[in-house]
């Protein structure tokens, strides 16, 4: 079994320009290699899941993002064992320079909506937020606190 058990939790950022462009990228290795993917990947144990997507974001490409809200999730079982689940969240990009880690993708790039829906690459994911145009979002709250009791070090609620 993996180090992360039988339930995964991941986040993917949907990073848009103010013209419209998507950050894809192409991973090297798994179910998506060598397709158009969104920036992704695991949420680790010291941090929260928008935390997570603007490290990852900025891991796998140098961007750096504002997190506007949750736009949805994918959830899925693998195998019948593993519980697979993605947070879906789109992000503002602070500046356009991609700088992408070449030991885990092949290709990083801003793309248009129309680019992405004629190239035979992109995946299923990218395809189906492409039509999304009027879907509303649960925005963050402002870290607070429920009470010293449950220890937390970070807490905010997504409505």
């Amino acid at each position: 079994m993996s180090k992360r058990g039988r339930v995964w939790l991941a986040v993917a950022g949907i990073v848009k320009t103010e013209d419209g462009r998507w950050l894809v990228v192409k991973k090297r290795y798994g179910g998506l290699k060598d397709k158009w993917s969104f920036p992704a990947g695991f949420v680790e144990a010291n941090e929260t899941v928008d935390e997570a997507v603007k490290r990852e974001v900025m891991e796998e490409t140098g961007i750096e993002v504002n997190v506007e809200g949750l736009m949805g999730v994918r959830t899925g079982v693998i195998k019948e064992e593993i519980s697979d689940n993605m947070l879906i969240f789109v992000c503002t990009p602070l500046h356009s320079n991609v700088v992408y880690q070449k030991c885990e993708l092949s290709d990083a790039a801003f793309k248009t909506a129309e680019e992405l829906a004629m190239d035979p690459d992109t995946s299923l994911l990218i395809h189906y937020c492409i039509k999304q145009v009027d879907s509303s979002l649960l925005k963050p709250t402002s870290p607070m606190n429920p009470g010293e009791v449950f220890g937390y070090s970070s807490y905010k609620l997504f409505f």
